[in-house]
């Protein structure tokens, strides 16, 4: 089911659920009361679950690629280590290297595949998992959206700061670093930038909440800012977080892409649209490309 076919009112419940204002059985259960063409909208509301299997782009055997599980140390974090998904290009090294920031539900297999889609472009790319000092990622969203909702978020964040320095000090990295993240991780990709100052090289967040307007200053990074058009949470943010960047004397470029919603990137779902997310992905690679080199 194409999501020009899923009516607006049960995407926004969709939205509601993906961001953790109500569990799936509500979700469920709002979007059977409604009807469209006199037909409940719940089969419309089911569709809408990601389908990993049938979204990856890169194979874990990629010849292109190698790719392994590492464990790292984490002071301040939830638990004192962390793991991730580190992914490297064929060949010796050293890369420029990017983090790969998860959505609000943990280490996700769309995730993963967004890491290897860098290693390919010739990225050393780290996906650290948040839920990693409690079992990591499930395997299905639902848990794994309760599961880092548990979290301290401040530990959380310290965790994803510690991962982005040791895949800038590891090995096979030429010390030139990037972030990049999704939803939540879009705007963790803002604090990272915002705690790194001039560590970090250049950050595209997707669809990601402004940081404080106060802490914008701090930001050395190059920005390549994604939005969804309609995304009504996440753009309303947009106007003090570019005043503050132009009174900061920030560099940035932003995209809005016409006719999109949250989470347009992930094509593992129907709010995935395939020209703005191809669109949005050559200039991120691009732009890393140029800021990393």
């Amino acid at each position: 089911m194409g999501k020009n076919k899923i009516d607006q009112r049960v995407l926004k419940l969709y939205d509601d659920y993906c961001h953790g204002q109500m569990e799936r059985r509500e979700f469920f259960r709002r979007a059977a009361v409604l009807t469209v063409g006199g037909v409940s909208a719940l089969a419309m509301a089911k569709s809408l679950l990601p389908r990993y299997a049938e979204a990856q782009t890169i194979s874990f055997t990629d010849e292109r690629i190698k790719g392994l599980y590492v464990n790292y140390p984490s002071s301040g974090g939830t638990s004192g280590e962390m793991r991730g998904y580190l992914v490297q290009p064929a060949g010796t090294g050293p890369f420029p290297s990017v983090l790969v920031i998860h959505e609000n539900r943990g280490l996700n297999p769309y995730i993963e595949d967004v890491a290897r889609r860098l290693a390919v472009e010739g990225f050393l790319a780290l996906a650290p998992d948040g839920l990693a000092p409690i079992g990591g990622y499930p395997g299905n969203d639902d848990d794994g959206r309760a599961m880092q909702t548990s979290l301290d978020p401040a530990k959380l964040r310290q965790d994803m700061l510690n991962s982005a320095r040791y895949l800038k000090s590891h090995a096979l990295s030429t010390g030139k670093l990037g972030a990049t993240g999704f939803c939540w991780g879009g705007g963790m990709a803002n604090g990272v930038a915002v705690s790194l100052g001039g560590d970090l090289n250049a950050a595209v967040p997707f669809y990601g909440a402004a940081p404080d307007s106060g802490d914008v200053a701090k930001i050395r990074a190059q920005l390549l800012i994604q939005y969804a058009e309609n995304d009504d949470r996440i753009n309303g943010m947009w106007p003090d977080f570019e005043i503050a960047l132009k009174a900061s004397n920030v560099s940035y470029q932003a995209h809005v892409y016409p006719g999109t919603m949250h989470g347009f990137h992930n094509n593992s779902t129907p709010r995935y649209n395939a020209e703005a997310a191809d669109l949005a992905w050559q200039r991120t690679v691009a732009f890393f490309k140029e800021h990393l080199a």
